[in-house]
């Protein structure tokens, strides 16, 4: 018996082809896992690809240059192709006839155009079977019994990915520019004394930077004692040397794509991708002051600190090549000849230094002994003087490299120019972005361009017939998916796939958050804002749920609001999962963090046995600079490096949350900004923060900027130092009438200083650390601190110029000095 058709006959085609196209999505695409033996990869087929069983490295030829190909591995997720490994970084092949092959002889090899070998994995015959590309990033050569014969691991370029073990004779060279492939300056390896270190190898010195040169191996941490000298970033996020060097990702976890890089800057960097946006986060980095970076702007060249790094030439140089600053800056004077009857001056560049080439170092040298000594050598091409602790240091330099301006730097150097040379009276140092030049102006690969015509036109024509196919494909399968989940929904599997890729940041449900919060059962505080649960998600991280107080705002407008705050990412900022706006309901889900607030370490009754009453320890002065230090990285992320800047509007101790390390994280960023959104200047005023902490441009009715937050950080700095309220009130002299202790607290300070007391930084100190603290580091966060409470607010400092005043003293050592 034969059954009629469901289908009538004028839809059965069409949508047997939409099921069929249907189906066809969900098949695996014809991707290729393995190159077997007499199997070749064609530089002119894209589609000749090795794919890791994950999907999540590709390996394949990459494009470096007109016509110029390397074999590369790659983050198959990453937007713009992120390379973590090259064969051929310095010799890149033809676009026309360029193979990857895994001949007979079981070498893996790379020929160009005429046949010749770019690259081998092996010099002699092996029993090489098939090529395999790992889940880890690793492509490996196998035998037919699995043993691994070559590894891709075992020759790193610039990059380091988890579980790949780093060893003596590895390290990670830099590329020589920004979107650029070629072998640069920068290098990461163990050094002659088995410790991990960054150098800078360029073409006229060689100068190692990392870890800090002010102190000795020991004291930054390290130990030579390691013969094995052996690295290993682990999957966590954690890396860990023999030499005792460890770090870890601010975003610890597993489950993350990470990738250890020595970036083209001279900086190494731990990455963690956003797998939902395909960007990179930074999640550590070795140098925070960019400029410490040598080399970065060439012989005689300075770097000057400024929102990022940028290089200039002192007076008397120009710069010696406008589109690369690594050839630095050349004098406008004939600097070869030593004319003893050629009279000199000499020019102060203040908190400038150039390290390292010191034809003499002398100490207890007066400033004029110091420079009659420059003058009359013809080596000497500038002399450093500086004043530390009361000792006079002179530094005689033969040569100008590594310069850098700070403005904490306690010295100066004195330029050696002709006298009849004419500089400005008034110099001041003329940023360039350090990235120009080379990096961004000349083709990275115009010296490897090949001249083929007509090579790929044919392809060109097929490519644009096979795209004409695909979009109409792409027509049919959403039509498909649009026909079978009117009917049915989502189907779950799709649905599981959404929260995965989506699960960093993503809109919650009332009832989700309700059933991870037990029904909003702990409170783990309250504020103006509203009140913050503790909670469990599905997937079992600890989160805290704020339900925020009325905002009256659409749906539309919170969410287009959060996902800018659900992009921010740094490691001193509280990082927001997600959010739920249903009907009356708003609420942000957090990180959990483990030691709770600032305020609660830092105000709370010691006992004797260094407690505090309610069961929290009393911070230490290593964790109360640290707080210091972090916070204000947080601030000045918000004001200076965010997508758009924020401001916090209610900076204080109760708003600085403290992990299980007691790295500071600030809680609340933006909520001022969502709360204003579309409101009038008038009621945009009523959010003034909390009382103590506010600028004094919010009762006078000033239009709020970014030095609202830093003199509420100026407050919590001082009350960080003094280890009590200063924001809360006293009364003057026993009587009725009150004023702030801050004020008090401020009076005080100033009146030691004028009147010449040695001991006012003790007295600023809190009495409970029994001067266990760092004198230098305590000076300068009360400095900074009534810096930043100026009433003009345009005399306040930022918070980037905040950040280096305190990097420049982060590294002295604990104790009362």
């Amino acid at each position: 018996m034969r059954f009629p058709s469901p289908l009538s006959p004028s839809l059965s085609f069409p949508l047997l082809f939409i099921l069929a196209s249907f189906l066809s999505f969900f098949t695996p695409s014809a991707t290729q896992n393995f190159l077997y033996r007499g199997s070749s990869l064609s530089v002119e087929d894209e589609s000749d690809l090795l794919t890791s069983p994950d999907k999540s490295f590709t390996a394949g030829f990459d494009e470096v240059g007109s016509n110029a190909f390397c074999f590369s591995i790659w983050f198959t997720n990453s937007v713009n192709r992120t390379v973590v490994w090259m064969a051929n970084r310095g010799r890149p092949v033809n676009g026309h006839h360029s193979t990857l092959t895994l001949r007979k002889d079981g070498i893996m090899v790379l020929a160009d155009l005429d046949g010749s070998t770019i690259w081998s994995s092996n010099d002699t015959e092996t029993n090489g079977q098939k090529v395999e590309l790992l889940n880890s990033g690793n492509l490996v050569l196998r035998d037919p019994k699995g043993t691994i014969l070559w590894q891709s691991f075992d020759s790193p370029t610039d990059t380091l990915l988890p579980l790949q073990i780093f060893t003596k004779i590895n390290k990670l060279v830099s590329a020589k520019g920004e979107g650029m492939y070629s072998s640069g300056y920068y290098n990461f390896l163990f050094d002659n004394d088995n410790a991990l270190r960054l150098m800078y190898d360029g073409p006229e010195i060689s100068s190692v930077y990392w870890p800090n040169l002010d102190k000795s191996l020991f004291q930054n941490g390290r130990t030579t004692y390691n013969s094995s000298r052996i690295a290993i970033l682990d999957d966590m996020g954690r890396f860990s040397s023999s030499d005792r060097m460890t770090f870890s990702a601010s975003d610890l976890g597993f489950g993350i794509k990470r990738r250890l890089t020595m970036d083209y800057d001279g900086n190494l960097r731990l990455y963690s991708l956003n797998e939902s946006n395909g960007l990179w986060n930074i999640t550590w980095e070795a140098l925070q002051q960019q400029c410490k970076v040598h080399g970065l702007c060439g012989r005689n060249g300075i770097c000057v600190y400024t929102l990022k790094p940028q290089c200039s030439c002192p007076p008397g140089y120009e710069m010696s090549d406008q589109q690369d600053w690594n050839q630095g800056c050349k004098p406008k004077f004939d600097n070869q000849n030593c004319d003893p009857n050629q009279k000199v001056r000499f020019v102060e560049l203040p908190q400038v230094d150039f390290y390292g080439f010191d034809l003499d170092y002398l100490e207890d040298k007066s400033f004029e002994a110091c420079r009659e000594l420059c003058s009359n050598n013809c080596s000497c091409e500038a002399f450093g003087y500086r004043l530390l602790t009361g000792e006079a240091k002179c530094y005689l330099k033969s040569a100008l490299f590594n310069g850098y301006k700070s403005p904490y730097f306690p010295g100066s150097i004195y330029l050696k120019l002709p006298e009849t040379l004419k500089t400005p009276e008034d110099f001041f140092f003329e940023g360039y972005d350090t990235t120009c030049g080379s990096s961004k102006l000349q083709n990275p690969s115009s010296s490897i361009t090949y001249a083929m015509q007509g090579g790929r036109t044919k392809w060109v024509y097929l490519y644009s017939f096979a795209s004409i196919l695909g979009a109409i494909e792409i027509l049919f399968i959403t039509l498909g998916w649009w026909l079978i989940f009117r009917r049915n929904g989502m189907p779950v599997s799709v649905e599981d796939g959404y929260r995965a890729i989506s699960n960093q940041f993503r809109k919650f449900t009332y009832r989700e958050l309700s059933r991870a919060t037990n029904n909003f059962k702990e409170e783990l505080g309250r504020g103006g804002s509203g009140v913050v649960y503790k909670g469990v998600l599905g997937d079992n991280r600890v989160v805290a749920v704020k339900k925020l107080g009325d905002i009256i705002q659409g749906e539309e407008e919170f969410w287009a609001e959060v996902s800018t705050f659900g992009r921010i990412n740094h490691m001193n900022l509280v990082r927001i999962w997600g959010f739920c706006s249903e009907k009356v309901h708003r609420l942000l889900v957090y990180e959990y963090v483990e030691n709770g607030s600032l305020d609660k370490h830092l105000f709370s009754n010691v006992n004797s046995s260094g407690h505090h009453s309610d069961g929290y320890t009393l911070l230490g002065w290593k964790e109360r600079f640290k707080i210091a230090l972090g916070a204000a990285k947080g601030l000045a992320y918000l004001h200076h490096e965010c997508l758009e800047w924020v401001i916090h509007c209610d900076v204080k101790p109760e708003n600085i949350l403290l992990d299980h390390d007691f790295e500071p994280k600030i809680a609340d960023f933006g909520l001022a900004k969502l709360s204003q959104r579309g409101s009038s200047g008038s009621e945009f005023s009523r959010i003034r923060g909390t009382k103590g902490y506010m600028a004094p441009e919010w009762a006078l009715n000033l239009p709020v900027t970014a030095k609202v937050d830093v003199y509420s950080y100026g407050v919590v700095l001082l009350e960080i130092v003094k280890g009590i309220r200063l924001s809360s009130w006293a009364s003057v002299d026993g009587n009725e009438e009150q004023e702030a202790m801050l004020t008090r607290f401020m009076r005080e300070v100033r009146r030691k200083i004028q009147n010449g007391e040695d001991l006012w930084v003790e007295d600023a100190v809190d009495p409970r650390l029994k001067g266990l603290f760092n004198r230098n580091q305590a000076t300068t966060m009360v400095e900074i601190g009534i810096s930043c409470l100026e009433e003009d607010r345009s005399k306040r400092p930022t918070m980037d110029v905040v950040v280096q005043a305190l990097l420049e003293c982060e590294d002295e050592p604990e104790g009362h000095i």
